[in-house]
């Protein structure tokens, strides 16, 4: 099991984007229409019941536009965006943040 990810030393936004200082001083920079769509809300990535039956997901799966109005700290684990279509929802644990760099990154490198 590997350790859990420390908070971040500073959270900005900067244009559309949400950029994250790390404490190991590496950074990331998330589009927020990227984050919107990979929100890990039940609202859109949905989830199961006992039965393994899946309920909801069935949210749009493209935000062009959208943006982030502001944030809150879940705790010491998490991020909960607040973006201008009104989703709040999702919370985004560092983790997940670190996750989703990573695969934006190799969407980007695939895309040029």
């Amino acid at each position: 099991m590997s350790a859990p990810i420390e908070p971040p030393q500073a959270i900005q936004l900067v244009n559309n984007e949400l950029c994250i200082l790390w404490k190991d001083q590496s950074e990331s920079y998330l589009a927020a229409d990227y984050l919107r769509k990979h929100s890990p809300s039940a609202e859109t990535m949905g989830e199961k019941d006992i039965f393994g039956r899946q309920h909801g997901g069935h949210a749009p799966k493209e935000f062009p536009g959208v943006h982030i109005i502001t944030w809150e700290f879940q705790g010491n684990y998490a991020l909960r965006p607040t973006f201008s279509d009104g989703h709040n929802s999702g919370l985004y644990s560092w983790a997940y943040l670190k996750m989703l760099d990573k695969q934006q990154a190799q969407t980007s490198k695939k895309d040029h």
